[in-house]
């Protein structure tokens, strides 16, 4: 969890450090409300799925929960085989604790970015398994947080379309 930094520390970071901190503030809202949802699920709704061609609850939880460790691996340029191995560890979790598995990948996330020159955050670009092109670590960084952002939505839509009680205090 990150602290609340005094008035004193925010003056003491770089600006890089800042939108750092920033994003990770992101991520952890999105972990603190998704394991929220997450709890609010009912054992019989876990396989839900909208439309044929959609993941279902339970695919869609894991998916999410997996997005810190997994990205980290994708933009550490690790193989496609070792990215689904790690995506098939979810899909062995038991749901009940999807969303402390998703918090726990927050920090080796948080540790490799802190890690990075500002330099390397900025301009460093890493390939992933599933294009041509590489990526700047900064850039990265903004792809977790909004890939995970993507997902919740659905997972809110879903608890929406099978008529649980959420609503919008219910991501923030």
């Amino acid at each position: 969890m990150l602290e609340t930094l005094t008035e004193w520390e925010c003056i003491q970071m770089t600006a890089v450090q800042e939108l750092q901190h920033m994003l990770f503030e992101e991520l952890e809202l999105i972990v603190r409300t998704t394991t929220n949802l997450l709890a609010k699920v009912k054992r019989e709704d876990l396989e839900f799925r909208p439309q044929p061609n959609m993941r279902t609850l339970r695919e869609l939880a894991e998916h999410l929960a997996a997005i810190p460790k997994v990205d980290l691996l994708i933009l550490q340029e690790h193989s496609a085989e070792e990215v689904r191995q790690l995506e098939g560890r979810f899909a062995e979790t038991d749901f009940a604790q999807l969303g402390a598995s998703m918090a726990e990948g927050l920090e080796p996330l948080r540790q490799y970015m802190a890690a990075l020159s500002e330099e390397d955050f900025l301009h460093r670009k890493t390939v992933p398994f599933y294009l041509d092109h590489g990526t700047a670590q900064a850039k990265w960084l903004i792809e977790i947080v909004t890939h995970a952002q993507h997902h919740r939505g659905q997972l809110f839509t879903y608890l929406k379309m099978q008529s649980y009680d959420v609503g919008m205090f219910d991501l923030y």
